[in-house]
């Protein structure tokens, strides 16, 4: 299915991104193969296929059934987990405020 330049532009506004000519020429390419990979794969016929709702065969909840122990494990100190932060103060990092005010 060939995707537009067009397309890509409108996709990119609504995800607030700025395409330089060459990215939506890339893009466009992109995501036609993909749609053509959609395609593809909504002609593989599925009516023997038993539906699942989870991807565990399980008579209970993923949730309930946990996969594995939750076991403690060696965890960073303090000062390896702030080391790489380009901001931290003595015992947090610092952040920029996200939260306009009025």
């Amino acid at each position: 299915m060939k995707i537009s330049e067009a397309e890509v532009a409108y996709v990119a506004k609504l995800a607030h991104l700025e395409l330089r000519p060459d990215e939506t020429l890339q893009f466009t390419s992109q995501l036609s193969h993909i749609l053509d990979h959609i395609a593809a794969l909504s002609e593989v016929s599925t009516g023997t296929a038993t539906p699942m709702s989870q991807v565990v065969e399980s008579p209970a909840t993923v949730l309930s059934t946990p996969l594995r122990e939750d076991v403690c494990g060696p965890s960073f100190s303090m000062n390896q987990a702030l080391s790489n932060a380009p901001e931290r103060g003595e015992q947090y990092f610092k952040v920029p405020k996200v939260i306009a005010g009025r």
